[in-house]
């Protein structure tokens, strides 16, 4: 499988398309953008919280998991110095947090089965921790 998007910029606005769809990439006002969408570091956040729900989707068809739904709170930290160019300072997120309340009839033995089986499967969640991002998954019942 590829995936492949296409993408037009013009200053800090990025527009891309992926088949049918259009994804808007700028940066607030006070970094020198127009706020015409969110910034790549929140869309990678956001994309690491669709990826989970795509990927426990699949998991809970194999596993018979009762999910009826997943909402998520998803955070990063990140020392901003190394993508402005300071050497010493690694560029990637230094931890993402991702809080995950499942709503479903499970067991909570069921819902931390179902975490570690997507954070070993979910592509975004393991390109992270390849790049030696600390991941923490704190899945709960809603």
């Amino acid at each position: 499988m590829i995936e492949k998007v296409t993408a037009v910029s013009n200053g800090m606005y990025t527009e891309g398309q992926s088949g049918n769809h259009t994804i808007r990439i700028d940066e607030p006002e006070s970094m020198g953008g127009a706020d015409q969408g969110a910034n790549p570091l929140a869309t990678l956040l956001v994309a690491l919280a669709g990826c989970e729900n795509v990927v426990a989707h699949f998991v809970a068809k194999e596993i018979q998991f009762d999910l009826h739904g997943i909402e998520f709170e998803v955070e990063g930290s990140i020392d901003p110095r190394g993508m402005m160019g300071d050497p010493s300072v690694r560029t990637q997120f230094q931890r993402v947090t991702v809080h995950a309340k499942v709503t479903t009839s499970e067991t909570d033995e069921r819902v931390q089965e179902l975490q570690r089986l997507v954070d070993a499967r979910c592509p975004i969640s393991t390109t992270l921790t390849a790049a030696g991002v600390t991941l923490i998954a704190n899945w709960t019942k809603a």
